[in-house]
């Protein structure tokens, strides 16, 4: 298993990092919107769609969609503010599972819901593509996601004893969100020395990272809310050793709009 995750990484790793550095415009939309839409595909499955067909129409659907927004950029602002109206209530819907679970256990509610994690992410990315520094903007997003799933990863093997929602994800703990947390907040605080950031703008910058990254948990909790649900342990099997494309992005499908949202209320960009 270890040695497939490795290859696996190997060979992602310079796709992703070609695609982010490498595209722009319209061919960069094209790069995220084919992830998107293999997030689809299995979201569907979650959704409670087993027929493969359905699974394609569903994905055929978001691809779609996502050509919509990209031919009317002025609906960004409506898809990025309906996506943090989804993380609060997917916030309380992960703390009251699986009381309230069956608010949402329509085949039709779950794919709806699908929209609402996946068009959101494309938009942010594509949004931040935009913007001055936009490549590297990406990458810090990316980097406060990953370095909060090592924070917690080590932090919780070693200190884990709260459950942080055992209905939904038995293996989280608050210690690992607590560690996952600081070693974000220590990469922030790095950054903004090192870019020589006045002292108002290292408080914001490490109050959006800590905004982003406990949303981030939201979005890993999400995800592992509808596999409990479905009774499926990954999304797919579509990367071998990881899962499949949501298993890898689900933090990032909650961070990404939202870092987005956070970047614009800071006039660093226009929507």
């Amino acid at each position: 298993m270890l040695k497939q995750r490795i290859i696996t990484a190997l060979i992602l790793l310079p796709i992703a990092l070609c695609g982010f550095f490498l595209l722009d415009g319209a061919n960069f939309a094209l790069f995220i919107g084919l992830v998107v839409t293999l997030g689809a595909w299995e979201w569907a499955r979650l959704a409670g769609l087993i027929a493969q067909g359905l699974r394609v129409a569903y994905a055929v659907v978001v691809a779609g969609l996502l050509m919509l927004l990209h031919l009317m950029p002025e609906l960004a602002p409506w898809v990025l503010g309906v996506s943090v109206l989804w993380w609060a209530l997917a916030t309380w819907l992960v703390l009251t599972y699986p009381r309230t679970s069956e608010l949402w256990a329509s085949v039709a509610c779950r794919l709806l819901i699908g929209l609402l994690v996946l068009l959101p992410a494309w938009q942010g990315l594509v949004l931040i593509k935009h913007w001055p520094l936009g490549n590297w903007l990406i990458m810090a997003v990316m980097v406060l996601v990953w370095g909060a799933d090592i924070g917690a990863y080590f932090s919780g093997r070693a200190f884990g004893k709260r459950k942080l929602a055992p209905q939904v994800s038995p293996g989280k703990s608050w210690e690992g969100v607590y560690g996952g947390l600081a070693l974000s907040l220590v990469i922030t605080a790095v950054v903004g020395v090192t870019r020589e950031w006045s002292a108002g703008e290292l408080i914001l910058g490490l109050f959006g990272a800590a905004v982003v990254v406990l949303v981030s948990v939201v979005g890993d909790l999400t995800e592992s809310m509808f596999k409990r649900r479905s009774g499926i342990k990954d999304s797919s099997n579509l990367l071998p050793g990881h899962g499949g494309v949501l298993d890898r992005i689900d933090s990032l499908t909650a961070a990404i709009p939202l870092f987005a949202v956070l970047l614009w209320a800071a006039n660093w960009g226009a929507l």
